[in-house]
């Protein structure tokens, strides 16, 4: 699906296909803006060829999984971007590679399937951003993406909060497999939130023909991107090492019940030491032995192991060992 939003400084917009292309090539103060969704690479190439796009560049967007990047040309501005699709509260996410070629007055945005960020701007503020400028919608777009990030992160911070009472509470196996599978998840997204942080800092730090810091409202867009992305990754980075404190704090309950275990059957064992070798001691079958023929023999040996039992049970207990 190919969508074009043309917008002119006397407050016209059109809303059409590729054909307003050819439009705004005739309006030299027009923006436009076209959003290809799920199209053929060779259908995507042909219309970047129109606004004279690097074939670099081009190869670039057309790469899967290519890395978050920014790069500059000629006569347009390349961003590569890590959006997504969908997102919930446990972390299950769906990311899709966006594309930004930006120019002086055109704005070509390439995904292979529904961009949620893409899809608001389109029904909302799109063509009022793109009256103002093509680089306005790009760093509203990645704005609106973050915020998606934001509001399913501090939905998981509710969920880890009762998965850490419920730890505390009743610890097992499956509440750490549930924790490791979110630390795996959380490494991924943190990244993602690296690479789309290091694209805002070079904004930032770099003055971009297609994206100029020196106009205000350009500026400010860009902080307000690098804020959102710096929070990200501070927010992934905090739920990575609370789940690790969270498998830390089971792991040394686990060993410490343990510990308590081992020393209940330590006590245990050492109590039935003494009396096993006096039972082994008259438990052999040697026809002359002294005590044998003692009359009161059995009550007194019964006697010796249960004083010993019990002199161990009262040490034991004095040292808070059972």
């Amino acid at each position: 699906m190919i969508r074009c939003i043309l917008t002119t400084p006397e407050g016209d917009v059109r809303e059409g296909d590729v054909r307003l292309i050819d439009d705004w090539k005739t309006m030299p103060t027009a923006h436009l803006w076209v959003d290809m969704k799920g199209e053929s690479e060779a259908q995507e190439r042909d219309v970047l060829e129109r606004f004279d796009c690097h074939p670099l560049a081009i190869q670039d967007a057309h790469k899967e999984r290519h890395p978050p990047k920014i790069e500059e040309f000629e006569n347009h501005t390349l961003i590569i971007y890590r959006g997504i699709s969908s997102f919930d509260a446990q972390l299950n996410f769906v990311p899709q590679q966006v594309c930004f070629f930006i120019g002086e007055r055109f704005l070509v945005t390439l995904h292979p399937g529904e961009a949620m960020s893409i899809e608001r701007l389109l029904n909302e503020h799109g063509k009022t951003l793109l009256a103002q400028s093509p680089e306005q919608v790009a760093l509203r777009v990645m704005y609106t993406s973050a915020g998606f990030y934001i509001d399913s992160l501090l939905e998981f911070e509710m969920e880890l909060s009762d998965l850490e009472d419920e730890l505390l509470e009743n610890g097992n196996d499956v509440l750490m497999r549930k924790i490791t599978t979110y630390r795996s998840r959380l490494v991924k997204m943190r990244r993602i939130f690296s690479y789309h942080k290091g694209i805002t800092q070079e904004l930032t730090a770099y003055d971009y023909a297609h994206l100029p810091r020196g106009e205000s409202e350009t500026l400010h867009a860009i902080t307000d991107v690098e804020e959102r992305f710096e929070r990200l990754y501070t927010l992934t980075q905090m739920y990575y090492d609370i789940c690790g404190d969270l498998v830390d704090g089971y792991i040394s309950i686990s060993s410490h019940q343990l510990n308590i275990t081992m020393r209940v059957l330590t006590v245990i064992t050492a109590i039935f030491v003494p009396l096993t070798f006096i039972a082994g001691i008259y438990g052999m079958n040697f026809e002359y032995m002294p005590e044998l023929s003692y009359q009161y023999g059995y009550f007194f040996v019964w006697g010796a192991m249960l004083g010993i039992g019990g002199i161990l049970i009262w040490l034991f207990k004095r040292k808070d060992w059972f």
